[in-house]
C-alpha cells in the first residue's frame, strides 16, 4: 500500500463508519457548475475554480456567530495561513509544502460549509463530509485534467488531517495562531467589546516551538491592549 492509500485508510477508518448520515458533496454543488461538467465541451479546471471561489464568499462561522460582520471569508484564513508558512524558520520544515498544505487544508469546506464545534454536527459526522468532498472534488474535478495535481492535493490534505508530517504539525499551529491573530484584530477593532476569550483556549493546542513563541508575543500584546484600556 502506498502512503496516499495508508494515509487514507487511517483517515477514513476512524470516520467514515461513524456517520451519522448520508451526506453527498454533488447535492451541494451549483447549478452553474454542474453545467460546465455537463456542457458539450467540459471544462474542470474552470468548475474547479468556481467551486475554490465558494471559499471566497463564505464567512467564518465563528466570527458570525459573535456578530462580527463583515468578517473575514474561509479564503482569507487560508490565505494568511500561507503567507504565514513561508515565515517559518525551522531548516528542518518543508515551507513550500507548508504553503500547499495551508491552501488545501479547509478546500472541503467549499462544499461542505464551516462547520463549528458548536453547530450541530457531529465530530464525527464533518469528518465524513470533508472526507466524502475532498475524494470528489479530486475525483471528478482534478483528476479528469490533470491525476497529478489530484494525487498531490490529496496527499496534502491527508497529511494536515492525520497530522502525518512535521509540516502538518506546523500548519496545525498555524491554524490555531491566525485565527488568534484575526481573533485579536477584531477585539481591538471593537475596542474590547466583544466577547471573543472563547477563542483564546486554542493556544494550548499549538505543539511546535516557533509558532508556540508567535503566540505567546501575541497574548502579551492582547494582555497589554487590554490593560490599556483601563487606564
Amino acid at each position: 500500500m502506498n502512503t496516499l492509500k495508508a494515509s487514507a485508510a487511517r483517515f477514513s477508518s476512524g470516520t467514515v463508519r461513524m456517520a451519522t448520515s448520508v451526506w453527498k458533496p454533488q447535492d451541494h454543488v451549483p447549478k452553474e457548475v454542474k453545467e460546465l461538467l455537463n456542457g458539450p465541451q467540459t471544462n474542470y479546471v474552470l468548475a474547479f475554480l468556481n467551486l475554490v471561489q465558494l471559499l471566497k464568499i463564505q464567512r467564518r462561522t465563528g466570527w458570525l456567530d459573535h456578530d462580527i460582520k463583515p468578517c473575514e471569508s474561509i479564503s482569507d484564513h487560508m490565505y494568511r495561513m500561507g503567507v504565514t508558512a513561508m515565515l517559518i524558520k525551522d531548516p528542518k520544515v518543508n515551507r513550500d509544502k507548508c504553503v500547499r498544505i495551508a491552501l488545501v487544508h479547509d478546500i472541503a469546506e467549499s462544499l461542505v460549509g464551516d462547520i463549528t464545534p458548536f453547530d450541530p454536527v457531529t465530530k464525527e459526522e464533518k469528518h465524513q463530509r470533508e472526507w466524502a468532498t475532498i475524494q470528489y472534488l479530486c475525483d471528478e474535478f482534478i483528476k479528469p485534467y490533470n491525476a497529478t495535481a489530484a494525487a498531490e492535493i490529496m496527499e496534502d490534505w491527508l497529511a494536515y488531517e492525520n497530522i502525518s508530517s512535521p509540516e502538518a504539525r506546523y500548519v496545525k499551529d498555524i491554524d490555531k495562531f491566525e485565527m488568534l491573530v484575526q481573533c485579536y484584530e477584531y477585539e481591538r477593532k471593537y475596542n474590547g467589546k466583544k466577547d471573543l476569550e472563547q477563542f483564546w483556549s486554542a493556544i494550548e493546542s499549538i505543539k511546535t516551538e516557533e509558532v508556540k513563541g508567535w503566540a505567546k508575543d501575541l497574548l502579551q500584546k492582547r494582555q497589554d491592549f487590554y490593560k490599556s484600556l483601563k487606564k
